[in-house]
């Protein structure tokens, strides 16, 4: 049996810019976030992950795309 602990996992912004549209609750202004997620086993990085997030600035919700 394996048992894997995972001991950190840290998100980071790597960049931020200006969305095309408006948010559907407010009617804010959308703003796109790369975020770098990974994760750590004992300080030693496992998996990267790039996603990019978009929330309204006003209200600061996160919306979600949907295709």
């Amino acid at each position: 049996m394996c048992l894997v602990f995972l001991c950190d996992e840290e998100e980071r912004v790597v960049d931020r810019e200006k969305a095309p549209g408006n948010c559907p609750y407010c009617g804010g202004m959308v703003e796109s976030m790369e975020v770098e997620t990974q994760w750590r086993l004992c300080f030693l990085p496992l998996f990267f992950k790039h996603r990019r997030r978009f929330f309204c600035t006003f209200c600061s919700r996160q919306l979600v795309l949907y295709p």
